[in-house]
């Protein structure tokens, strides 16, 4: 009986591994090609940066009015751990945009069966931000108010336009928030 779990367990672990070889090299043959050639006087594409879970990080030139599903349809799609509540496919791009797919477990910890714990940017009250430890009570409430003032936010990279939000701060909470409940 035991023998018989070893070798389960061998023969599991093999195939894990012959699988990942496999997505290897597919990626690999499949990877979208970018162009380098880029010209601001360029007016029919836009430059748009994509990172984080997605299978092919990079920037990508599309045509005048992509949408974000047209970035990650030429990025190779999403990861399985992509959080599908933290970006809009129907968002429309702008040109010179960095996108970030926030992931649904922690990266860090292997082993995670409990997605990470986030707060929605569009509908949580200044205290619910505060719990967050990146924000702090005065910019928990810049955030409200700029929602408030502005309206919802439309991708995660627009907290940057908070006052108080800057590269650091959009370091340690890109992954604790989303656009949706």
């Amino acid at each position: 009986m035991f023998k018989t779990i070893i070798i389960v367990v061998i023969v599991t672990i093999v195939a894990l591994i012959a699988l990942a070889v496999v997505d290897r090299m597919t990626t690999e043959i499949t990877t979208p090609t970018t162009s380098n050639v880029y010209s601001s006087e360029d007016n029919q594409s836009l430059q748009v940066t994509i990172e984080g879970e997605i299978n092919h990080a990079g920037t990508y030139l599309l045509n005048l009015g992509a949408t974000l599903r047209d970035l990650i349809s030429g990025a190779g799609g999403v990861t399985s751990n992509a959080d599908p509540k933290a970006y809009d496919l129907t968002l429309n791009l702008e040109d010179g945009w960095d996108c970030y797919i926030a992931p649904l477990f922690d990266n860090g910890n292997t082993c995670s069966a409990d997605p990470i714990e986030k707060v929605c940017i569009n509908t949580a009250t200044a205290a619910e931000l505060k719990k967050l430890s990146c924000f702090s009570s005065t910019v928990a409430e810049h955030i409200v108010s700029y929602r408030k003032e502005n309206g919802n936010f439309q991708r995660l990279e627009d907290i940057e336009n908070v006052s108080g939000v800057g590269p650091a701060t959009w370091e340690k909470c890109k992954n604790y928030i989303t656009l949706r409940e």
